[in-house]
């Protein structure tokens, strides 16, 4: 009788997970091979997306409740482009998720805050370390993704400015060049690919070249771009040679790269110096030490007692 059980267990949960794959991924790819589209391996259910949607709205809603002044959430707005984020709803999204994570937080330190300590005043000091770490974490994490950006933005300067010059020596202008070098990184440096092209259709919008540089230096806040549009402003505005220029500063980062990846190496050493001295040193002191100074213990000692007596 268990086995029959068992047995029948087995084939109720080998059905139901059947008709749970068939009606998820199996009829709609092949709804998406009767229309000719693209079949994706991933299909996912409806309801993931609008349950993402929902959260997305509550948090959006939330930030949009804060009294926030115009000139900080135009400061907050410049710093999420430079991080990747042009959406008009994602400063609203971040206040938002600063405000719930700090709620979380907060009731997450009320709950644990008996078992971790007996004290009274510490109890109040982890709930409002807890509150304030929620609440400026979004801020850490929107730092680390600028910096992680504009570093992905500095070590792909060089090849777009090789392949810009490249361009320009076939017999494109600036504008084609920068249309043709947003295209070919497209896959290997995704994001001087967006701002390039953002360059681009401002140029196709109607603005000038200059204004367009100059948006891109501000929207990414790297330096090495700012100086980049200083030297193509410089370039057309005395009417040099633009290939040149860029040649030139191409070659200008390459050594810059190469300088602070010696002086990284060079400050290796010192830097080694203090987990040398805490971390190895001691180990190796007993090691090497320790079993002359066991012998030492113990055929000392008895020497000195004798001589006592």
């Amino acid at each position: 009788m268990p086995a029959l059980i068992s047995l029948a267990l087995f084939v109720v949960l080998t059905l139901s997970i059947t008709a749970y794959g068939y009606r998820l991924y199996v009829r709609p790819r092949r709804f998406y091979e009767q229309l000719g589209g693209p079949v994706t391996a991933d299909a996912t259910p409806l309801e993931a997306p609008q349950g993402k949607r929902f959260m997305v709205r509550l948090v959006e809603k939330v930030g949009e409740a804060m009294p926030i002044s115009p000139q900080e959430v135009s400061m907050t707005r410049r710093y999420l482009i430079a991080a990747g984020f042009r959406s008009e709803v994602a400063p609203k999204i971040y206040y938002g998720l600063k405000v719930v994570l700090c709620a979380a937080a907060l009731i997450v330190a009320l709950l644990v805050r008996d078992s971790l300590t007996e004290s009274p005043v510490l109890r109040v000091v982890l709930v409002v370390a807890a509150a304030l770490a929620g609440f400026f974490a979004p801020n850490m994490a929107l730092d680390h993704l600028v910096s992680k950006r504009q570093e992905k933005l500095r070590l792909s300067l060089p090849d777009a400015l090789d392949l810009m010059i490249v361009c320009m020596e076939a017999g494109l202008g600036l504008d084609q060049a920068i249309l043709a070098t947003s295209r070919e990184l497209e896959y290997t440096h995704p994001e001087i690919s967006q701002e390039l092209k953002l360059v681009n259709l401002e140029m196709r919008a109607g603005k000038r070249r200059l204004e367009a540089l100059k948006n891109l230096a501000d929207r990414t806040g790297e330096p090495e771009i700012r100086k980049l549009v200083a030297t193509l402003i410089q370039a057309d505005r005395f009417g040099t040679s633009i290939a040149d220029s860029l040649r030139t500063h191409s070659d200008y980062l390459r050594v810059r790269r190469r300088q602070q990846a010696e002086e990284r190496a060079a400050k290796v050493g010192v830097k080694l110096v203090f987990p040398i001295f805490f971390f190895i040193l001691p180990a190796m002191l007993v090691v090497a030490a320790g079993p002359g100074l066991l012998q030492l213990f113990k055929n000392l000692f008895p020497m000195m007692k004798s001589f006592q007596m």
